[in-house]
């Protein structure tokens, strides 16, 4: 019998966030003193440091540029070994945020940054933003990335309406390598662990915004969260077979929007929204905005907080479809970007 190959441990990487914060970092250190640090260290948002090679230095009269090759690990990121560079200029307060060449520009609702904006999300703002205050200064950051625009073509930038290049994205600051098999081994394991410790309540969560938010709901032990990440199915189908007496859910409208249209793998390259599905939930005034709306958050700031309440309704019931007569008591949470819990179903 051929034995079974051991189990590479995946390697992980690096976000585009966090390689434009290391190298705005490194830029506006060589502004204020003159040298560029090679390697940089930031911290993430969770705390763990880590350092970034530079890859380009440029200097000007009054401006700076350090480019950083992103690493994405053993993830197939479409981004893997492209440049973020970051060029700075010093400012007496503030920092302000542009988008440079391969760096896309926002133009529909429903996205965490406004219309108008460079795609430069919250916390890769946040992140930067602490750097420059950690540095003493304010600053004016442009982040581009070359070749970024034809790399855009291959996500669903277009279609969310970011035009003229890529995102730039993180909430960890840390990309965890892509494997179905190996992380819903992952999930199968924590469900094993937690019964074997005798946890009754279990959490499964799409990210850390709605994990933070679940665990300081109900104060439960960190062996209590699964990473279901997008695996919806792995966590259901495994807890049906081997059931903790209580599961509680939890993630953003986008994703339990797709959990409550039957989908089990909430990951946005294998399952999508349906707005036809939405629109029929919303008042008769408002479903042809909602059948041209750009995501599944344009349609919930169309539509308000009743349209969370259904899609959590909607959402745990096909939940409990999977769990069939499994004794594992349910509810689920949808939790907005900013942590705060918008909906929730029993």
């Amino acid at each position: 019998m051929p034995r079974e190959k051991p189990q590479q441990t995946l390697r992980r990487g690096w976000t585009t966030g966090a390689c434009a914060t290391a190298a705005t970092k490194a830029a506006l250190t060589a502004l204020l003193t003159g040298r560029f640090p090679d390697p940089v260290e930031i911290t993430l948002p969770k705390g763990e440091r880590v350092s970034f090679a530079l890859a380009r230095e440029d200097r000007g009269a009054d401006w700076a540029q350090v480019g950083i090759i992103k690493d994405a690990g053993d993830d197939p990121d479409v981004t893997h070994g492209a440049m973020v560079m970051a060029k700075v200029w010093l400012r007496p307060e503030g920092v302000t945020f542009a988008a440079g060449e391969g760096v896309g520009t926002v133009t529909k609702p429903g996205l965490p940054v406004p219309v108008g904006e460079p795609a430069i999300n919250p916390v890769p703002r946040q992140m930067m933003t602490a750097v420059a205050a950690e540095l003493g200064t304010g600053a004016e950051i442009e982040i581009s990335i070359p070749g970024g625009a034809a790399l855009a073509g291959k996500t669903w930038n277009p279609r969310l309406g970011i035009v003229g290049g890529l995102s730039i994205l993180g909430t960890t600051g840390i990309v965890n390598p892509f494997s179905c098999a190996a992380w819903i081994a992952s999930i199968h394991r924590g469900i094993d662990v937690a019964r074997a410790i005798g946890l009754s309540h279990v959490a499964g969560c799409t990210g850390s915004t709605s994990e933070d938010a679940v665990r300081a709901r109900f104060g439960l032990p960190l062996e209590a969260m699964l990473d279901m990440g997008d695996f919806a199915g792995g966590v259901l189908k495994y807890l049906r077979l081997h059931p903790v007496p209580r599961l509680t859910i939890g993630g953003g409208f986008g994703k339990m929007t797709k959990l409550a249209q039957g989908h089990m793998d909430l990951h946005s390259g294998r399952s999508q929204v349906d707005f036809t599905w939405l629109a029929e939930r919303v008042a008769p005034s408002l479903r042809q905005e909602v059948l041209a709306a750009n995501t599944a958050q344009h349609v919930l700031e169309m539509a308000g907080p009743a349209l969370a309440e259904d899609v959590a309704v909607s959402a745990l019931a096909e939940a409990r479809k999977v769990l069939g007569d499994a004794p594992v008591v349910t509810d689920l949470m949808i939790v907005d970007r900013a942590g705060k819990v918008i909906a929730h179903a029993a």
